[in-house]
């Protein structure tokens, strides 16, 4: 298990230049925007704008903090914290609207063909296997039979391997193959 704290965390443009976003881990580490197999990151959403296009990546998107409004051509949705996290193409066209205030989104990006992945909230005992993120929506406890992390707000904890653990309350587990 690696501890990946939250204020560790590097500011960087979008893809699209049209906000900030910080990666919260990465496969291949230290890929980039072209090479990665999988990406985990935070954004803050201040302003409504374009999501950057990703063809051949699929991706999932949840709200940490506030609420927004996504428009698809085919659909528009409101996301807050409470709503399940929504997976979609990267090449669809989406424009993002924080609503009443700036929106913190967490998102899950893998590269078709070279890898595969899913986001749940959860709490209480989770068994794992693989790679696992785990990143917290507010301070909780992770345990395992031989370990304890105290979460703050955004850390995250990365698991290589199967692996049981609990969380005292609802956290995102993020698992990639």
């Amino acid at each position: 298990m690696r501890l990946l704290r939250a204020g560790d965390r590097v500011a960087q443009p979008w893809k699209n230049g049209g906000g900030v976003t910080r990666e919260v881990a990465a496969w291949p580490e230290s890929a980039g925007f072209d090479t990665f197999d999988w990406r985990v990151s935070i954004a803050e959403v201040a302003a409504a704008g374009p999501f950057s296009h990703f063809g051949g990546i699929d991706r999932t998107l949840a709200v940490l903090q506030g609420r927004m409004r996504l428009t698809f051509p085919e659909r528009v949705l409101e996301l807050d914290s409470a709503s399940a996290p929504l997976a979609f193409p990267g090449e669809a066209p989406c424009e993002g609207e924080p609503l009443g205030g700036a929106v913190t989104d967490l998102n899950l990006m893998v590269r078709r063909g070279k890898a595969r992945g899913r986001m749940e909230r959860m709490s209480g005992s989770v068994a794992v296997s693989g790679t696992t993120l785990v990143v917290a929506q507010a301070a909780t406890v992770l345990r395992t039979g031989s370990e304890t992390q105290s979460l703050g707000p955004l850390d995250a904890v990365l698991i290589n391997g199967g692996i049981t653990f609990s969380l005292d309350t609802m956290a995102f587990v993020l698992r990639m193959d």
